[in-house]
């Protein structure tokens, strides 16, 4: 079996200065884990099983660094199961192969194997599939890490075999208390001011393995005062922030700008929009959803919401990046202080299914045209009143298909513009009663 596979427990390596900080302050005990309360708690999923000694496979979804692999380590360790460890990004039908065979070894001399798979999305179907008989017979106990939602990158039949723990990222508080346990092992405090500790934790981005990463680089400078935040922001990089364009965060931040702007929050608004772009987000692409939320959630409230976002995206294409990107942040000040009204996306979709509905019913007779003998024989236009002849410009004919009844889908706001045009509305239903007993 390669060795690359197996847990070793080396005793004798904590001594070794050369091993990572981040290796040095790997937690020997669950008690030890920092964050992940409501997974590890004593009600908390993994807490009830530990308490229990009975583990189900697993499914550990999360951003990198807060504990994964850590965690599944110390699975392993307390309910005494062989370790083993592979990565589907670097792993093949060989290396399960191999895995499976020493599983099926150990299972035959009585002992379990917690088989942990690092981004297990990473596997296809078939290679998915082939875990099942072994989680079956309880050859292995599978814990598998993924970042990305497992809903849409894992089979059904894994799924169904496996609970799903979310794990999150780790909290200023959760850095703070790492980065604590890291003075105490160094035996030095960070030669930061207290701005610029908080400052080293916000680079962190919710990552331990990175917040460590950084502590390991400033501890090995050679000061003689303490840094600033300005100095610190010199010396390190911001780790990136954590974005797909064509992943789940990528859904995640666009729903909460359209949220936002739909709460009327320009601030929150505007951070969603910039983190979007911060990962590279394409503008065309904020532009066109911005101009969405125009029609959808302001309609008729404020009619000119939809000139402001196409004007800003015409901006956009004649400035380019970086500075229309600004025209757009306009656009997306207006929508969240406009107004909102969703009565015409409604009375859309309400339109929409009675047509559907109704299938192949035809206009009423009277209001179709009459343009050869035969049609005006068979009484097309028949009956027919002419509006701007009507008196105050409305005949209240029914222009629905005769055998439907009448629909009312667009119900507008007492909000913005559309307070106008509930007021016209209203006047219309006055008159078409009016002119039908007549």
């Amino acid at each position: 079996m390669n060795d690359l596979f197996e847990h070793e427990k080396d005793e004798s390596s904590d001594s070794n200065s050369n091993r990572p900080l981040a290796d040095k302050l790997r937690p020997k005990q669950i008690s030890e884990v920092i964050g992940q309360a409501h997974v590890l708690g004593p009600e908390a999923p993994l807490g009830v099983m530990l308490e229990a000694k009975s583990l189900s496979s697993l499914i550990f979804w999360g951003p990198p660094g807060v504990g994964k692999t850590t965690i599944a380590r110390l699975l392993a360790d307390h309910v005494d199961l062989a370790f083993v460890q592979i990565s589907a990004i670097f792993s093949g039908v060989a290396d399960l192969k191999k895995v499976f065979q020493a599983a099926t070894i150990r299972h035959q001399n009585g002992q379990g194997t917690l088989l942990f798979v690092d981004e297990i999305h990473r596997f296809n179907k078939a290679q998915q599939d082939g875990f099942l008989p072994y989680m079956e017979n309880g050859t292995i106990l599978l814990v598998g890490a993924t970042t990305e939602n497992p809903s849409f990158e894992l089979n059904a039949a894994l799924l169904s075999r496996s609970q799903v723990l979310v794990l999150e990222r780790l909290s200023l508080i959760d850095l703070e208390f790492l980065a604590q346990r890291a003075e105490k092992l160094l035996e030095k405090k960070l030669p930061l001011t207290n701005d610029s500790r908080d400052a080293l934790l916000e680079m962190a981005d919710g990552d331990g393995r990175t917040l460590l990463n950084l502590i390991e680089q400033v501890s090995a400078w050679k000061l003689n005062a303490s840094l600033d935040r300005d100095a610190l922001a010199k010396r390190l990089m911001r780790r990136a922030s954590k974005y797909d364009k064509n992943g789940e965060e990528h859904y995640n931040l666009i729903s909460a700008l359209h949220k936002s702007v739909r709460g009327s929050d320009p601030d929150a608004a505007l951070y969603w929009f910039a983190r979007m772009l911060n990962g590279g987000e394409d503008p065309r692409f904020l532009a066109r959803r911005i101009t969405r939320m125009a029609v959808e959630d302001i309609g008729l409230a404020d009619p000119q919401a939809q000139a402001v976002c196409l004007q800003s995206w015409e901006t956009f294409e004649r400035l380019g990046s970086p500075e229309g990107e600004l025209a757009l942040s306009q656009a997306v000040v207006y929508l969240a202080l406009a107004p909102k009204s969703n009565a015409n996306y409604v009375a859309y979709k309400a339109a929409r299914a009675s047509a559907t509905k109704t299938g192949s019913e035809p206009p009423p007779k009277h209001i179709l045209n009459a343009p050869t003998k035969l049609m005006a024989e068979q009484g097309y236009g028949d009956g027919y009143a002419y509006d701007h002849d009507a008196e105050d410009g409305f005949s209240g004919q029914n222009y629905f298909p005769e055998t439907m009844k009448r629909g009312v889908y667009y119900q507008p706001k007492e909000r913005g513009f559309e307070r106008e045009l509930k007021k016209r509305q209203d006047f219309f239903v006055g008159l078409r009663a009016k002119r039908q007993k007549t």
